[in-house]
């Protein structure tokens, strides 16, 4: 796992130092190893920081050159099925890790060598004879990608602090993006908070050269994969066989993502998603592996027990940690700025606290990020079900009125039935899961309303119709898990220079998993049907009869005390008005109402504080 940047020009000449100053700008995500390449006219420079984790050899540092030695690239991830590749194809190799694979495998077959790969990735090959970039994502958007152009310079990096690193660049503020990150908590492919800095679309390449770097330049990304195109015209039912399929599947999945050459362990919050996969990993492994959770001081959100129940059952070496708001506040200013852009998952403090506690023990540590989205897992996918219904359509509006006098309960669901567009559904079925700001929210209290929320709700025709849940479902992979999940996840982690490993997301389940009827996995009010069912085969049902928390913290309580002082700081006046987003008034009524008791709002407010900490930090 590392950080890769490169940068080609025509007519602007590399600086070298900066350069460099920008690649050690990742420092954290490869601390062992450094490497650069340089074109003999200065117009080109990659450069990489390397996490050694497959081939521990210098043998496999970068950047890497092609046998032949047209080709170089400098890659970031894993590809769990190298060697099958390597064997498919032929290759002669003189090192034992994957990156050799992927320039072999380009240099023998082209693009096409693209669709092989499974596993986690992002990277540039550099064609030296036809002065060609070749920049490729992986599939869902594990691993992250960025690039900068401006018409003179086109730069990329895993992390855009890396691109503000570079000088001459235009780092102008994308304003736009501030409705959407209000509306759904993050700012979604391929936008970003700046003008000009973009994120690299997943499932896609991009062949650049020289001459391409021009003000009218119009960037063709190729898809070598898209989800809408795995969906089949029906979809598997039949209970019994489902659930052998997956159960393979998964066990498959894990077994691949185990491989390392270096330790290796599994986060473990007690949930369905991380429960399923130590308990396959620990099985697969016939020996303890190293489990890590993280708990709270406050017992309406401490889940650790739960983890404790898994880890003693499945015999593993379990590590839990208590997250208090006195260590939290210790880390919290490098917490917000290892985003790079507003970014208001709070779940992102546990997570980066127990990437750090688990770096102490391990380099690899395997997750459950995607049970959800794939397996319908959240209270969202009902109501889009819900809301279909000609009945609820109808009535939505009088139902709403009378919800706004009655209990919290019926408030949300007020909330969810208070929509002006169903074409804009699905973010808003997810803005109101996650208390966030609605579109009328937005059309009444932000200070430019020339928002659109097309591009987030766009589903194009598949081989069959989606059903509403699955729409919400395929919703949440492309945009919550993609954008949000998986960043988070990414960038908590590699702060600390640790690997996350999402098994849940290897190329032959994802392709399995979106054609299971919906059915099966959302049935009768319980969410994830057919993935309890084979997790119930290993754990005690009684493990998991509880409301689900995920990573849920208690951020309402700490905004009343701990974090008070965020508050008073980034919700005065002073800095609403500094920045005109979002009008005055409403902010403050909105802070009256939550310090005066209304707790649910904590949402909408950690948003504005972090948009408005964000624009102190960069503006």
């Amino acid at each position: 796992m590392c950080g890769i940047t490169g940068w080609i020009s025509v007519n602007n000449i590399l600086q070298k130092e900066a350069f460099k100053k920008a690649t050690d700008r990742l420092h954290h995500r490869g601390p062992e190893a450094s490497g650069y390449y340089y074109n003999d006219r200065n117009t080109v420079a990659l450069g990489h920081r390397r996490l050694k984790i497959i081939d521990l050899s210098d043998a496999s540092s970068q950047p890497f050159y092609s046998a032949c030695g047209r080709y170089v690239i400098v890659y970031n991830g894993e590809i769990y099925n190298f060697r099958q590749i390597a064997k498919d194809l032929g290759l002669h190799l003189k090192t034992n890790g994957d990156t050799e694979v992927i320039v072999e495998a380009f240099a023998k077959i082209g693009t096409s060598s693209f669709a092989l790969l499974n596993g986690i990735f992002a990277f540039c090959i550099y064609d030296i004879q036809e002065d060609k970039f070749f920049l490729c994502r992986d599939r869902i958007g594990v691993k992250p990608l960025y690039y900068y152009f401006d018409g003179q310079q086109f730069i990329f990096a895993s992390e855009i602090k890396a691109i503000k690193e570079m000088p001459d660049t235009n780092l102008a503020i994308n304003t736009k993006s501030f409705s959407e990150f209000l509306h759904i908590g993050f700012v979604a492919e391929p936008n970003t908070a700046y003008k000009h800095i973009h994120k690299f679309p997943a499932g896609k390449y991009l062949t650049i050269s020289s001459k391409d770097i021009s003000a009218n330049a119009d960037f063709k990304f190729t898809a070598y994969w898209n989800l809408y195109e795995q969906v089949l015209p029906q979809t598997y039912s039949n209970e019994k066989e489902v659930e052998k399929k997956l159960e393979d599947l998964l066990y498959e999945s894990v077994e691949r993502q185990m491989i390392s050459d270096v330790p290796l362990g599994s986060f473990l919050s007690g949930g369905i998603d991380s429960s399923l996969i130590t308990t396959l990993a620990a099985k697969i492994n016939k020996g303890k592996i190293k489990t890590f959770s993280i708990g709270y001081d406050n017992s309406r959100f401490d889940e650790s027990k739960y983890a404790e129940n898994v880890a003693k059952n499945i015999g593993t070496e379990h590590y839990s940690y208590t997250m208090t708001e006195n260590n939290l506040e210790e880390i919290l200013h490098e917490i917000i700025n290892a985003y790079d852009e507003p970014f208001c998952d709070s779940s992102a403090f546990p997570t980066m606290l127990v990437s750090k506690y688990a770096k102490e023990h391990v380099t690899v540590a395997l997750s459950g990020d995607g049970g959800d989205e794939l397996f319908m897992g959240y209270g969202m996918h009902q109501w889009a079900k819900r809301l279909e219904n000609p009945l609820v359509k109808g009535l939505r509006m009088p139902f709403y009125w009378a919800s706004q006098h009655m209990s919290l309960k019926f408030k949300r669901a007020g909330w969810l039935l208070n929509y002006d567009n169903y074409n804009h559904i699905t973010s808003h079925i997810f803005s109101q899961e996650q208390y966030l700001f609605s579109e009328n929210d937005l059309r009444h209290y932000m200070i430019d309303e020339s928002f659109n929320f097309d591009d987030i709700n766009s589903f194009p025709s598949t081989a069959r119709a989606l059903r509403p849940k699955e729409k919400q479902s395929f919703w949440d992979i492309c945009y919550y898990l993609k954008d949000d999940l998986l960043v988070k996840v990414d960038r908590a982690t590699m702060l600390f220079s640790l690997e996350s490993r999402v098994p849940f997301l290897d190329n032959e389940l994802v392709n399995y998993a979106i054609n299971i009827d919906s059915d099966l996995k959302y049935r009768n009010g319980t969410s994830k049907y057919i993935l309890k069912n084979i997790l119930y085969k290993h754990l005690p049902k009684e493990y998991f009869n509880r409301p689900k928390w995920g990573f849920s913290m208690p951020l309402s309580d700490w905004l009343q005390n701990n974090f008070r002082f965020l508050i008073d700081k980034y919700l005065s006046p002073v800095i609403i008005n500094k920045y005109d987003v979002v009008a005055n008034l409403y902010v403050q009524d909105l802070k009256n109402r939550f310090l005066a008791g209304e707790e649910y709002l904590y949402g909408r407010l950690w948003t504005i504080i972090i948009l408005h900490w964000w624009l102190e930090e960069n503006t």
